[in-house]
């Protein structure tokens, strides 16, 4: 399990140490730019800086730049699919990007005209290590959590160390790569056993949100088309962390496709600005790249459009208080934090133009799951007339799902109900429920932004079509990844 005295923690001079700052101030401090703030990109390798001076279009850059992105996230090994598309045409895995001095000490953190899109997870340096910033603490202190195996990385997820469907994912896929290289050495069918038991322990960690699962199956996938019982220990390990590095690739360049598209979704304010609402946390930390329904919020931003953002406080774990404002604040977005309960009041007073909301689970049907308040947002939204877009990769979509009802509500402790952050708000002995996740029928759902478009009502068809368009085109990209002899078995 991931152990809280491995974590990295950067202090106000910006060092980096073990455990606990001493005499700290936050990461994200309340003093403007400082050192420590600057620093908290260098030391991070997992950054991917993007300036409106380079681009044409702001969702336009995010995507061309996505292969860099992916390659700043993988490590330096990592090979792009297109070494000449970012603006200044340079090559795979160049950090930092090429902008003629230090955008971090020529802007500042978070400065004007300077997005910041934080990945919650890296490599680490000795390649055998997955660095999983620790959410839970957020945004007082920066801590990285150490997950050296599938089992580290469930326990990351189930302990919400991590969190966000689109992040569990990819961190699973690298999890699973990560102990098939511890196992690789051992005889088949010992390593056939450590895999298959390592795949179900993730898979089970969070059992509403579909990324994980479709990251799972897909390394196994590719296990057993190599062979299971096949001598090749090295091999094999090769060949699944090539593959979790494309998942990250793949989900680096869909997202940013995802905010291009959600631009075009927005509706038009005249004269003021456009008011969004928000719930949970979907954006870099949740998503692992660009964010989903904040990434499009954060390209709206910098294309120009003038944004107010309302963001849901989201107990019992306050992800959109302690995180979207995080990085609302860091990118220069307008927002406003609010409790949860106070969003039908904004709704009902004309003062929301739009709710943008992610997805951990999305049925063949349309039927959404996503964090616990969802549902309310969307009666909500159809009672005033307001636009209620989920947004979302393919990934979160279960086509083998019909619907709604098949989708497993995780319910998780009461002590996230009667406690906050530790603290006891309910007396001793109260009971609670504690349902993660609710349903948002398709009905409901305005339009469903993926990175193959806005998918409109009925939803089945529409997703059957937007998976073939995908699958076209990611056949016609060239390989991504180290060559490896099992990889290509």
């Amino acid at each position: 399990m991931p152990r809280r005295d491995r974590g990295r923690v950067t202090d106000e001079a910006g060092r980096t140490g073990r455990g606990a700052p001493s005499g700290g101030r936050p990461v994200d401090g309340t003093d403007g730019v400082d050192q420590g703030r600057r620093r908290f990109i260098r030391q991070f390798a997992g950054e991917f800086l993007q300036t409106a001076a380079t681009v044409v279009s702001a969702a336009g850059g995010l995507q061309r730049d996505s292969a860099d992105a992916a390659a700043s996230i993988l490590g330096p090994g990592a090979r792009a699919a297109d070494p000449g598309s970012g603006p200044a045409a340079r090559g795979p895995g160049t950090w930092p990007p090429a902008t003629g001095g230090d955008p971090v000490v020529e802007a500042g953190f978070g400065g004007a005209g300077l997005p910041t899109f934080r990945t919650p997870f890296r490599i680490g340096d000795d390649e055998a290590t997955l660095l999983v910033i620790d959410q839970r603490r957020l945004p007082d202190e920066l801590v990285e959590i150490e997950v050296r195996s599938a089992g580290d990385g469930a326990a990351a997820i189930r302990d919400m160390v991590v969190r966000g469907a689109p992040a569990i994912g990819q961190v699973a896929a690298i999890a699973l790569a990560l102990t098939s290289a511890t196992a690789a050495n051992s005889r088949p069918e010992v390593r056939q056993a450590i895999l298959q038991g390592a795949a179900n322990s993730l898979v089970a960690s969070r059992p509403t949100a579909v990324n994980l699962r479709w990251a799972v199956d897909r390394l196994m996938r590719r296990y057993q088309a190599i062979g299971a019982l096949s001598e090749d220990g090295p091999g094999i390990a090769a060949a699944l962390r090539a593959e979790a590095d494309r998942i990250v690739f793949e989900t680096t360049t869909d997202h940013g496709r995802l905010a291009e598209f959600g631009l075009t979704a927005l509706p038009a304010a005249e004269g003021r600005p456009l008011r969004l609402l928000t719930h949970c946390n979907t954006g870099p930390l949740a998503c692992g790249q660009f964010g989903t329904a904040l990434g499009i919020i954060q390209a709206a931003h910098h294309a120009g459009r003038d944004l107010h953002v309302w963001v849901d406080e989201t107990r019992p774990h306050l992800q959109g208080a302690r995180i979207t404002t995080w990085e609302l604040r860091q990118a220069g977005v307008p927002h406003a934090l609010i409790p949860d309960m106070a969003a039908g009041h904004f709704i009902s007073r004309g003062e929301v133009d739009a709710i943008l909301v992610g997805a951990d689970r999305i049925a063949a049907n349309g039927d959404t799951a996503n964090k616990l308040g969802t549902f309310t947002l969307s009666v909500l939204a159809a009672r005033f007339g307001v636009p209620f877009l989920v947004c979302a990769p393919l990934s979160s979509v279960d086509m083998a799902t019909p619907d709604g009802a098949g989708i497993t509500i995780e319910e998780r402790s009461a002590r996230e109900v009667t406690e906050l952050r530790g603290a006891r708000i309910a007396p001793v002995g109260t009971v609670a429920r504690n349902p993660a996740f609710d349903i948002t029928p398709a009905g409901l759902i305005s339009a469903i932004v993926t990175e193959e478009g806005v998918l409109a009502a009925p939803y089945e068809p529409a997703l059957v079509a937007a998976f073939a368009r995908r699958e076209a085109r990611w056949a016609s990209m060239p390989a991504f990844g180290p060559a490896s002899p099992a990889a290509g078995a």
